[in-house]
């Protein structure tokens, strides 16, 4: 039986094979089987499971039944259109059995299927898994993130977590933001995953701003405990990181870290340095003048919690057993005092002090008063006239004041009692009942520290 001869086939969107039935006994080719296409070969038998192109150079597949594929897969890494052609450069989508989900696959230009690895379409970067799905969300051990597009995300992303059930795309106006962290995801794609935590946190700097994350990738905000290698106090572990997830410099009121204790307020502040690091000193009644610095021209001390101290202050000088006054006003002052002013001391009493330039308690006479360490010297009540001896070095220097603390210069005075002293134009003491003076004058009252 002989089969017809050449037809000449439709041009049409399904075939465009332009090839024509065949005799068989003649040529091998293209011919129509019922509603299907086979192709005989020079023998007259039907190819299966092979590739053959059209007359249109355009590649189909016959089956094992020899039936041109048409709307299928071929050994899972080719797809057929409806018109039996080799799928290339295309994007195509197909739903999930039993579901209205729809998943994503691209053939490239060979007509494979991307199956586990990247792909670069139209300048977006994507990625396939081992079936040749599109994936979304997170991938690769959680390291890159693709938006719910597909496309591979990078720079700053608002996102929930990888252990999370919800995993959206970048935040947009509108959504709820409960859960969802930023992380930083480099021009490749990576996210930033800090190597080497020391602390709770590590730092990593973008763009010259200064951020910390987690050992997963999230950013943090608020106080974190980074670490600080050779850190004195506690409170030197750690930085303030803003809203925005920028390392706080400066001066900033804030909340003190929750897991430290001994702040008199629910609100304290802080001078952070340009490393973010709090600024700090010793114990109150263990500072030294080595610990009092300056910041925008104004003079601070700071206790061992990094807050600026206020109120008197027992300051040892330099690295010698000597001590004496400074001021740093009250709370909301908390900056070093100079000359005259009226103290509150450690027992709630009030008292005028003298502070040099420097700061430091005066000793000795001051516009006509005694001071030591800053604090005024009166006599007793009652007394009128007191002698007061004040340490200079490894001597002492005798001095007459009144109950004002007035130094009684180059004159004679008696106190309540009848005793004379005559001054020099010191007021340094002289006689006493015309004798020379022998261990005369009491010891100086020192501040009431706290």
């Amino acid at each position: 039986m002989k089969r017809k001869g050449l037809i000449m086939l439709a041009v049409t969107a399904m075939l465009a094979i332009g090839a024509s039935s065949v005799d068989a006994w003649a040529a091998e080719g293209w011919a129509q089987s019922g509603s299907a296409w086979v192709y005989y070969d020079s023998s007259g038998n039907k190819v299966t499971n092979t590739w053959k192109k059209g007359a249109d150079n355009l590649w189909r597949y016959l089956n094992s039944n020899g039936d041109m594929a048409v709307n299928t897969w071929v050994e899972n890494t080719y797809y057929m259109d409806s018109n039996g052609i080799l799928v290339t450069d295309k994007w195509m989508k197909f739903q999930d059995s039993g579901s209205s989900q729809y998943k994503w696959y691209y053939f490239g230009s060979s007509g494979k299927a991307i199956m586990d690895n990247w792909s670069k379409i139209n300048n977006k970067w994507y990625y396939f898994d081992s079936n040749g799905e599109m994936q979304t969300g997170w991938v690769l051990d959680n390291i890159y993130y693709c938006g719910t597009d597909g496309a591979m995300r990078t720079g700053w992303q608002k996102l929930f977590p990888p252990d999370s059930d919800n995993n959206g795309d970048r935040v947009t106006p509108g959504d709820n933001d409960d859960g969802k962290y930023w992380y930083y995801f480099n021009d490749s794609g990576k996210k930033y995953v800090p190597k080497d935590v020391s602390g709770d946190y590590a730092t990593y700097k973008i763009d010259g701003v200064s951020y910390c994350f987690d050992s997963d990738g999230a950013l943090q905000t608020g106080w974190k405990n980074v670490g600080i290698e050779n850190a004195e106090y506690d409170i030197q572990n750690y930085k303030y990181y803003d809203s925005n997830g920028k390392l706080r410099v400066g001066w900033y009121s804030v909340e003190p870290p929750q897991d430290l204790s001994g702040y008199e307020e629910s609100v304290e502040w802080f001078y952070f340095s340009n490393s973010g690091v709090p600024k700090t000193g010793p114990k109150e009644g263990e500072a030294s003048t080595q610990n009092i610095i300056k910041l925008n021209d104004k003079t601070y001390l700071f206790n061992n919690l990094g807050n600026p101290v206020y109120g008197l202050q027992k300051v040892m000088i330099g690295s010698t057993s000597e001590y004496t006054a400074f001021y740093f006003g009250d709370k909301k002052t908390s900056t070093m005092q100079k000359g005259k002013v009226r103290v509150i001391e450690g027992d709630g009493s009030e008292a005028t002090y003298y502070f040099s330039d420097s700061g430091r308690g005066y000793t000795g006479v001051k516009d006509g008063s005694l001071y030591y360490m800053g604090k005024l010297q009166c006599a007793d009540e009652g007394t009128k006239y007191e002698a007061i001896a004040i340490p200079t070095g490894s001597t002492k220097t005798t001095y007459v004041v009144n109950t004002s603390g007035k130094v009684a210069k180059s004159t004679t005075v008696k106190n309540s009692e009848g005793v004379k002293y005559k001054t020099g134009s010191n007021g340094n003491l002289l006689k006493v009942d015309d004798e020379t003076p022998s261990g005369e004058g009491r010891a100086p009252t020192e501040p009431t520290w706290d």
